[in-house]
């Protein structure tokens, strides 16, 4: 019983060391620049990076991201993966303590 205690408060610590977060995708897109017989249309174009992601009215929101920032969202968006993944341990681990009888505190 007391390993689940622990190993909760183990899982909450990486929860809080974890750093920041934010849950979305990134997309890649290619632009053009509108004018019609530009090279652009026929090439790729500018590759722009953005961030895709639902608020809580379920609306889909559209961040741009700056090339040089591309980085440190990705950073961000696999740290969210991270978290996802501890909260559902942290879950499986109440239950298992709540099924053991323990009054837990909060």
């Amino acid at each position: 019983m007391q390993h689940l205690v622990k190993r909760r408060e183990t899982l909450l610590t990486r929860l809080v060391a974890g750093g920041n977060f934010v849950k979305g995708s990134i997309t890649c897109v290619c632009g053009t620049c509108g004018r019609s017989h530009c090279i652009c249309t026929k090439k790729a174009g500018t590759k722009a990076y953005r961030l895709t992601y639902k608020d809580s009215g379920q609306k889909t929101q559209i961040v741009y991201i700056p090339r040089h920032r591309l980085s440190e969202m990705k950073r961000l968006t696999a740290n969210y993966t991270r978290a996802r993944a501890l909260v559902q341990k942290i879950i499986t681990t109440n239950i298992a303590i709540f099924k053991k009888g323990v009054v837990t505190a909060g």
